[in-house]
């Protein structure tokens, strides 16, 4: 039974990892269906993130309260409801609501599969080796939904709709897998009296800074990278549907990068020891990857500088929630992990937005060198984390 709780918590990684990319992937479909511009995709983004920040708030007593079955079958049920009125959706207050939902459903399998995932992987004694191994799956998810709205509607011919439906009943179908396991009494709860005393914890405030800045870059990377790459495959010319669907696949290629980049870290053994070293190596090398995108005119650099930020990017979520892990006993991760990911989500909340904005008046591209000065200070925030560890007593109930 251990085995299947680790296969619901991969699912409910993947789960929320497609949650994530979705507006993103399906954003030409919906500019062109709606007549949405830039700036309305962004506002999707932003309601989706402050609907995440919310949802944090209230599923970790939920899960306290009632474990994580239910959690599990709600986070399936509603993302696979949100994805269908995404598809469905005739107006753009319609498409608001199924991105809030999705939110919703997204935090239900964040919660349930990012607190099993250190307990259930590698005996419970490498939080961030489990953590960079489970979340593999979460580029596998959010290389699924590009690829196939991309390749199915190029290539076989379906539609926009028939697609999402898709989608939406492989989500729909991991409800089943979630009946069957006896889940693992975990502490999970994000409770409001011990969240506010780690927020006096300097290593809880370095974590949830770093994933300010990364959770900001990752919802950057799935919201726009197609349309990017539709505007420089336009500017050498093609049919319209292969360009879309060659975009669609450039986005998969970000997400393949990261599922690979964290197969490979979760190998290396003593990853929670050298953690913060990767953080700050890979924050520089985005610096310069998403700097290459800002600036090259030929859409064969930009898609390799694409697939090399993915990679750049593979570690860092899963390494520094693992670090920070190891800085305390298990029966806080619940609430250390709600306590860096509500107030990480506060990048979502407005980097894609900005872009959006800043993209109206000119390109994408032009827009971008914003997601790199934020790697950048993503950089300078894992240099402070590494002293800030440094002087961290370690491991606590409650620092």
């Amino acid at each position: 039974m251990k085995k299947m709780t680790s296969i619901v918590a991969i699912m409910a990684v993947f789960t929320l990892a497609m949650c994530f990319v979705m507006i993103g992937a399906a954003s030409v479909e919906l500019m062109a269906k709606l007549g949405l511009a830039e700036g309305q995709i962004g506002i999707m983004v932003l309601l989706f993130s402050l609907t995440c920040i919310v949802a944090q708030l209230a599923v970790g007593p939920l899960v306290d309260r009632l474990g994580h079955k239910p959690l599990a079958i709600a986070g399936f049920v509603v993302a696979g409801a949100s994805i269908l009125l995404l598809a469905f959706a005739a107006s753009y207050p319609l498409a608001v609501l199924a991105a809030m939902l999705l939110g919703v459903g997204a935090i239900c399998c964040n919660t349930v599969g990012n607190t099993l995932l250190p307990v259930v992987l590698f005996e419970g004694k490498e939080p961030a080796r489990a953590s960079n191994f489970g979340n593999a799956f979460f580029g596998l998810g959010v290389a699924l939904p590009p690829l196939l709205i991309g390749v199915l509607q190029a290539d076989v011919g379906m539609s926009y709709e028939a697609i999402m439906s898709l989608i939406a009943v492989i989500v729909l179908a991991f409800t089943v897998f979630s009946l069957l396991p006896t889940y693992p009494q975990v502490s999970t709860g994000f409770e409001l009296s011990r969240a506010f005393g780690l927020l006096r914890s300097p290593v809880v405030l370095i974590a949830a800074l770093a994933l300010i800045c990364y959770i900001g870059l990752e919802f950057t990377m799935n919201t726009w990278i197609r349309l990017l790459m539709v505007e420089l495959f336009e500017g050498v010319g093609g049919d319209e549907a292969r360009i879309a669907r060659n975009a669609g696949l450039v986005l998969t290629g970000f997400a393949l990068a990261m599922a690979l980049g964290r197969f490979g870290t979760s190998a290396i053994k003593n990853l929670t020891a050298i953690g913060i070293k990767v953080i700050v190596a890979m924050a520089a090398l985005s610096v310069v990857t998403i700097g290459i995108m800002s600036v090259a005119a030929s859409p064969v650099l930009v898609m390799v500088a694409v697939f090399v930020t993915g990679l750049a990017f593979a570690p860092v979520f899963p390494t520094v929630v693992g670090v920070t892990f190891s800085k305390f006993e298990p029966g806080v991760y619940g609430s250390v992990f709600g306590v860096i990911f509500a107030v990480g989500f506060l990048g979502p909340t407005f980097l894609p937005y900005v872009i959006g904005r800043a993209s109206e008046a000119g390109s994408i591209q032009q827009a971008m060198p914003i997601a790199a000065v934020v790697a950048g200070v993503l950089c300078v925030v894992g240099l402070l984390m590494g002293v800030v560890h440094r002087r961290a007593q370690a491991p606590t109930q409650q620092d």
